[in-house]
């Protein structure tokens, strides 16, 4: 197909003021009194003026006498031409064929049957002299009268088809399917010549023309009534959500998809590990138990899921007490849609896919967003987005934590705010973010708290920028956020109330202080490619928690871009956002570097506020990563774009793209280690527990499961979580105050057990520890102990046995002691008591 030439040289002669294209098929009975009807309201319009309009009726391949009709009509009126398909190749071929022989400064599009009256052409061209592109028809606004509607099975498929339509190709358009359009003769050529559907679905694929170029389209309020004898079947309303399908799939730049491919292929780079062994074997050696327990909540949501129990909850660990899940980092976001895949391939795979898919969708949701809303250069958006995801502290994250490291809706929802600040649909778009705030909810909370003190920092740093801006969108940016606390807060009220409220829950997490040392900043994370383990380690938690570590060249390289860049207030609103955030996660008091004196940090402002209290302060330097990766990519751009004037310029060139190499490639993250899960026993792997457990009772562990030790964790997944155990790894509440402690709230046996694995050393047994043991195995409601190889594997069954009286079976690899049988035997004489 050609682009549309200028009207005015179109074959056929002069530009005409108004062009009206009706396509045809099949309409010899009401075609007729249509073109009269047209004809006779465009002379009413001329004044005179004989060669101001032209009406273009283009059968679509008729079977029946429509082609006579329109002669008929053409005979008597030379304005009115015919144009004829071989074939029947659909309302759209049609009408594009009408319209790219059009002349019209403006092209009215409207159906045969005349449903809406040509007399409300009127309301159209006005909206197009207020400077609009685009008129179309509605019936879906509440200024529109419709005379006879169409069967309730229609409106209803029809309004399902809008919502579609409006959420993938053209939002903002209640009604796109009206069959009366008016346009910018020259611009709908464009967009028809550039158009690729025969189908029904056409004014979709012209409209998110319009949308894409930003011609404003207006959609007006007109006169329907629905005609007899419409072509639309049954099939067609599959046909246009394979159109939709069609039309995202054309939406896909190829540098957008290459990126996306890009982006994917070094996830599974880093995690090559996992997927290498993705039949159980691979575990990040750096994860510690985390792994672990991760594997666990997928299982056990998948569990959930599958049996129809609530997924807020389950008593498979701590029982009887259980734990709460929404009170834990389960996300349940993903862990509930991805229970096919957990069901079918187990929840290592499940793990795999979350965190290689997780950090390659941040990646691109980044680029997304600053190919949107921030830099012209592709490549300096994927920069950016590269940038935001495969960060030191995200990478860290990445190992053990998907709830900080699996982002990908934080720029959809600055994306969301944004718009809110334009003003245009904030009823619409607070909506929309009010459904982002709620998934991300089921994400991690945490993170989102994080996020949000991000974009308050950028607020107040660029309301000092540029305060007229500020208050300029302040208004429709608050109004939207009310909107979506509107819609956020029903959607999430249960889950949070029964997080804060139902059972195991707590109220803060007991983590001490855990600030940034301020060398953090400036050294290289274990992963990083110039990264020292050991360095790293004197300066952090542990590798999962590095969430600073960005280098000293990128520190440098960041401080020269916001002072070339600085004549742009949200340059200087992201630097103030990072440095805010880098100081502030140096937690509530500041080391004084070579002395052992503290300054008071700026957290103690936030430390005792609700929420802030349970986060771990260091984290905050997280927030430093989308703004130093936007600062990055605006930076690339300007070196991307920017046109050379002369030699000078080509050197600053030079040295602008080795500072941001020198900054970038030593922070290029290494891949992860893995090793191979501890195997179960086959104990648990071959059933042999299912003698000695009942149902609504527990197998306890030697020694108690808890965050050290979550071997049991593994067992449990593997034996189809048949049985429940007493302790394990989770958050639970501590204490009369309910402090959120990891691991349960430890009890007398729990506690002994606990110190002879660490130790070595098999304790005296008094009657004091029995009544204790006697006492914890009714409140655990043990049917049985197990002990499986491991170290001071002697001691611990030297305690357990001292405890029970009796001695452990030996089945086949791992010692059993069957409490519910000894109860029900009644002590024995002669028990040792060491």
């Amino acid at each position: 197909m050609t682009p549309a030439t200028p009207a005015a040289m179109t074959p056929g002669g002069a530009a005409v003021g108004l062009t009206v294209v009706v396509p045809a098929y099949n309409e010899e009975e009401r075609l007729a009194p249509s073109l009269d009807a047209i004809r006779a309201h465009l002379d009413s319009l001329d004044a005179g003026a004989a060669d101001d309009w032209e009406l273009i009726v283009v059968d679509d391949g008729s079977a029946d006498d429509t082609v006579a009709v329109i002669e008929a009509a053409a005979a008597e009126e030379p304005r009115i031409r015919l144009l004829r398909t071989p074939a029947n190749r659909g309302k759209g071929h049609a009408v594009r064929t009408g319209v790219l022989a059009s002349r019209g400064r403006r092209v009215l599009v409207t159906d045969a049957d005349l449903a809406t009256p040509i007399e409300e052409l009127a309301l159209l061209q006005r909206r197009l002299d207020e400077g609009a592109a685009a008129a179309v028809g509605s019936r879906a606004l509440p200024g529109s009268r419709i005379s006879v509607r169409q069967n309730p099975l229609r409106v209803a498929l029809g309004r399902l088809g809008s919502g579609l339509i409006r959420a993938a190709a053209v939002p903002g358009i209640r009604d796109t399917q009206c069959g009366f359009k008016l346009f910018d003769g020259d611009k709908v050529r464009a967009a028809f010549a550039d158009s690729r559907l025969d189908g029904w679905s056409y004014d979709v694929e012209i409209l998110r023309h319009f949308h894409q170029q930003n011609w404003e389209v207006a959609e007006v309020p007109v006169r329907w009534a629905h005609q007899p004898g419409s072509k639309v079947r049954p099939l067609a309303y599959p046909a246009v959500l394979a159109d939709l399908v069609r039309l995202r799939a054309r939406s896909v730049r190829p540098a957008g998809l290459l990126v996306g491919l890009l982006y994917l292929g070094f996830a599974f780079f880093l995690y090559r590990g996992l997927w290498g062994d993705a039949d159980g074997g691979g575990y990040l050696t750096d994860s510690g138990s985390d792994q672990r327990q991760w594997e666990w909540f997928f299982a056990v949501t998948a569990d959930n899921v599958a049996h129809l129990r609530d997924p807020l909850f389950t008593d498979l660990q701590n029982f009887p007490l259980g734990v709460n899940l929404m009170a834990n980092t389960a996300m349940l976001g993903l862990s509930v849609p991805l229970t096919p895949v957990t069901l079918a391939f187990g929840p290592q795979v499940t793990w795999s896919i979350v965190l290689t898919g997780g950090l390659a969708a941040t990646a691109l949701s980044w680029y997304w967003l600053l190919a949107r809303r921030f830099v012209r250069s592709r490549w300096a958006a994927a920069l950016g987005g590269a940038f935001c995801a495969f960060a030191p502290p995200m990478v860290s994250h990445g190992t053990a934590h998907p709830n900080f490291a699996v982002l990908f809706m934080m720029p959809l929802i600055v994306d969301r705010m944004l718009r809110l600040c334009e003003g245009r649909r904030t009823g619409r778009d607070g909506a929309v973010l009010g459904l982002f705030l709620a998934y991300q909810i089921f994400l991690g909370e945490e993170v989102l708290l994080l996020a949000m003190t991000g974009c308050g920092l950028f607020a107040l740093g660029y309301a000092l920028a540029a305060p007229d801006v500020a208050r300029a969108v302040a208004r429709p940016l608050l109004r939207g956020l009310g909107v979506a606390a509107l819609v956020c807060v029903p959607l999430v009220a249960y889950p949070l109330l029964w997080q804060f409220h139902g059972a195991q829950s707590y109220r803060s997490v007991l983590h001490g202080q855990v600030g940034n040392n301020p060398m953090a900043l400036l050294e290289f994370a274990t992963r990083s490619l110039a990264g020292d383990p050991k360095v790293a380690a004197s300066l952090s938690l542990n590798r999962t928690e590095e969430n600073a570590f960005f280098g000293w060249p990128l520190v440098v390289v960041a401080v020269a871009i916001v002072v070339r860049l600085r004549d742009q207030p949200r340059v200087r609103a992201l630097g103030f956002t990072a440095l805010a955030a880098a100081v502030l996660s140096l937690g509530q008091n500041i080391p004084l570097l070579g002395t052992d004196r503290t300054l008071p940090g700026p957290w103690r402002l936030l430390a005792k506020v609700p929420f802030y209290e349970s986060v771990i302060e260091s984290r905050v330097a997280m927030v430093c990563v989308p703004a130093l990766g936007i600062l990055l990519a605006l930076a690339c751009d300007r070196l991307a774009v920017k046109r050379l004037r002369n030699e000078r310029e080509s050197s600053r060139r030079l040295l602008g793209w080795a500072g941001l190499a020198a900054a970038l490639v030593p922070l290029v993250p290494t891949p992860y280690p893995t090793a191979g899960h501890a195997p179960a026993p086959a104990f648990v792997t071959e059933g042999t527990w299912r003698q000695y457990v009942r149902p609504g009772h527990s197998l306890v562990p030697v020694p108690v499961p808890g965050p050290e030790d979550t071997t049991a964790l593994g067992w449990q997944v593997q034996a189809g979580l048949g049985f429940a155990f007493p302790g394990g790894y989770f958050n639970g509440p501590w204490g009369p105050d309910r402090i959120g402690i990891y691991g349960p709230e430890q009890r007398p046996t729990a506690e002994l057990l606990r110190k002879v694995r660490e130790t070595g050393k098999a304790p005296a047994i008094g009657d004091r520890e029995r009544s204790a043991f006697r006492k914890d195995l009714a409140f655990w409601r043990a049917d049985a102990l197990v002990l499986a190889h491991q170290d001071h594997e002697l001691p611990l069954r030297e305690t357990v046995t001292r405890l029970t009286g009796r001695q452990p079976q030996w089945t086949g690899d791992t010692w059993v002691w069957d409490v519910h049988a000894m109860a029900e035997d009644g002590p024995r004489d002669g028990m040792t008591t060491g």
